[in-house]
């Protein structure tokens, strides 16, 4: 294993139209409730500017000897006032924020489960894990506190310094000076707090990249003995995460404490020269403190503009990833839906998989393809004919090509088993016909219709696909089983159970299709894993099955009754097969022989195995070990 590369020591730029565009996009929706947290801000903000003014009226009273109980009570009503409105405010926006996350991670989950194949291929998933967890939290506080902070620091701001302009202009200029002094140095640290806060984000997507790849191997892990240097991987990208968090948080506390500074500086400057004027009797007592007072309110609303400011450099770090991830290519809106509607579209009926003939009703309109049919054909049940024109396939296009001018044609009904080396395309060949991926050069056709003309969800709504690595979500049995058919019936998963010979396993378990399967199947076996995904599979009530290696974890004795369950459904529907155990295609009507990505021959069994060389190597070495293992197996089975 290696070690993943660590984030980038400059971050990537964005441009700030981009930022705000998408700011605004999660803001809109709402946009009424942060209104209503900005106005109780502000009515907040009104309260606590009052009380300067009820302050003088109170020292103006006491130096005239005049009663003072009803200005203090006024004083302490606006003291409670505003402290009530400003946690009723709080809430609102803590709430929206919220909400706002929520809103950001919904859409974020539904584009990334839609993403093409080759852009997870090429992205970490740990990282595509934290943009949807650690960066959309970072919403929280800039799209909904840094803009009512903005709005009601600044309407602060600018309230409070025309008061203090009407008790004392001097005075005024004395503040602002230090103040525009002090706040040019806190917008030079800016764009150092958005620069670190990226790089700690990319480096908390590192640290769950490094986790999903470890926990993915779990096993493989600690049978290499590999614990301390997978945990010396983790602790590398937990520091730098550290680091650049620590580096964030220092700009961030020189910006924060820059305040503390500009407030003090002011007040020493102000008490000075205020002094002085009291003195010569430019301004009274009563308004030195009032404006003093105004000068330590000024705290409040300079400190929501720096943390808007500091909010909104966190928050574009944060809207930069996400943006990074939406740019990423996925399938169109609406052509992948759920299996249900799906298999509503293709017009699916009939009974369930490998049942006797006619359970899946009629054959393909206009017959086969590639006998002339239209392009465009009606979508029916029946097994579903495939061909490939000329189709060329390459994964990226700095990789040499998998496919050079591929070309076969399997009608409607039977098997076809695809054989050949490692590396020839045969599993690439699925993949086409699924769109996984999209061919470089020539046409796939199902149905004698475009792969590419098919709305994706009535597509693979026809398609049953167990994959070569037969993967196995947590949940439980039953879960898995109905994944793809979350509509199917008690009687049709009973009698899916039986063609996949999972009954036992069923009746073993402590809570039969109830219990739970572990990471990834971790409480199954290799062979059980296999049957799991081949049930699943017919349990869909494909009119194409795909089996790419479905039966290499298979003891003999397994493997043979799934090769009669394959035989049986081939019957009424379209079966390919990608095998090396080559006694698993010798049943199949039509072999398709690949090397290098190109079809060599095509024929039967008897008939490559006289015709074709690399065929008949292949037979005179797998074939007989695969007919010797099955002999064990089947002494086995009957001891």
């Amino acid at each position: 294993m290696t070690a993943i590369e660590p984030a980038s020591e400059a971050a990537t730029a964005v441009p700030a139209r981009l930022v705000w565009r998408a700011l605004y996009a999660h803001f809109r929706p709402h946009r009424a409730a942060v209104a209503l947290g900005a106005l109780l801000a502000l009515i907040g903000a009104a309260s606590g500017l009052a009380q300067p003014l009820a302050a003088k009226a109170l020292v103006d009273r006491l130096g005239q000897d005049e009663p003072i109980a009803a200005v203090l009570l006024a004083l302490t009503a606006l003291v409670v006032f505003g402290t009530a409105v400003d946690a009723l405010g709080s809430y609102v926006l803590e709430r929206t924020a919220e909400s706002v996350v929520l809103a950001a991670r919904r859409s974020l989950i539904g584009r990334l489960l839609r993403l093409r194949l080759p852009e997870v291929e090429k992205t970490q998933p740990g990282d595509l894990m934290s943009r949807i967890t650690s960066d959309t939290t970072l919403l929280r506080a800039v799209t909904t506190q840094s803009v009512v902070s903005a709005a009601t620091g600044g309407l602060s701001f600018v309230a409070t310094l025309v008061l203090m302009g009407f008790m004392d202009p001097v005075l005024l200029g004395v503040t602002l000076g230090v103040i525009v002094l002090i706040g040019g140095a806190v917008a030079l640290l800016m764009p150092r707090i958005a620069a670190a806060t990226r790089r700690s984000q990319e480096a908390v997507g590192e640290i769950s990249t490094v986790l999903e790849r470890a926990f993915g191997a779990f096993r493989t892990i600690k049978a290499s003995g590999a614990e301390a240097r997978e945990t010396a991987v983790v602790d590398a990208a937990a520091e730098r995460a550290w680091r650049h968090g620590v580096k964030s948080a220092k700009w961030q506390s020189l910006a924060g404490s820059s305040i503390g500074l500009a407030v003090q500086v002011s007040f020493l400057a102000v008490l000075g020269i205020g002094g002085a004027r009291v003195a010569s009797g430019a301004t009274t007592v009563s308004s030195l403190i009032a404006f003093l007072l105004f000068l330590f309110y000024l705290i409040e609303p300079v400190s929501k503009l720096v943390e808007a400011a500091t909010q909104f450099q966190v928050g574009s770090a944060a809207v930069s990833r996400i943006l990074e991830a939406e740019a990423l290519e996925v399938e169109e809106a609406g052509e992948a839906g759920e299996a249900g509607d799906a298999r509503e579209a293709g017009g699916l009926v009939g009974g369930l998989v490998g049942g006797p003939a006619g359970g899946l009703v009629g054959g393909l309109v206009g017959g086969p393809a590639g006998d002339g049919g239209p392009a465009e054909r009606a979508v029916g049940a029946g097994p579903a004919s495939v061909v490939f024109d000329d189709v060329a396939f390459r994964y990226r296009d700095d990789l040499p090509p998998v496919h050079h001018g591929v070309s076969f044609e399997v009608p409607g009904r039977g098997m076809t088993a695809f054989v050949g080396p490692s590396g020839a395309g045969k599993t690439t060949v699925f993949g086409l016909i699924e769109r996984f991926y999209e061919a470089t050069g020539g046409r796939v056709l199902v149905d004698g219709r475009d792969v590419r003309e098919w709305p994706l969800a009535e597509l693979r709504a026809s398609i049953g696909y167990v994959e070569q690595d037969a993967p196995v979500l947590s949940g439980t049995l039953r879960e898995n089983l109905t994944f793809a058919a979350p509509d199917a019936t008690e009687e049709e998963i009973r009698q899916v159970l039986v063609r996949a010979r999972l009954d036992g396993l069923v009746e073993r378990l402590p809570d039969g299709l109830d219990t739970v399967v572990g990471h990834r199947g971790s409480k199954l076996s290799g062979g059980e894993r296999q049957r799991v995904a081949i049930a699943r599979a017919l349990l869909r009530k494909p009119r194409l099955l795909l089996l790419d290696e479905a039966t290499s974890q298979l003891d003999a004795v397994n493997e043979l009754a799934l090769r009669d369950v394959v035989a049986e459904v081939a019957r009424d529907v379209t079966v390919l097969v990608v095998a090396h155990r080559l006694s698993t295609v010798t049943m199949a009507e039509r072999i398709v022989v690949m090397e290098a990505g190109r079809v060599r021959a095509v024929g039967t069994h008897a008939e490559l195995v006289a015709g074709d060389e690399l065929y008949g190597e292949l037979a005179a070495t797998q074939f007989l070990a695969a007919v010797e293992g099955a002999k064990e197996g089947a002494r086995v089975g009957t001891a």
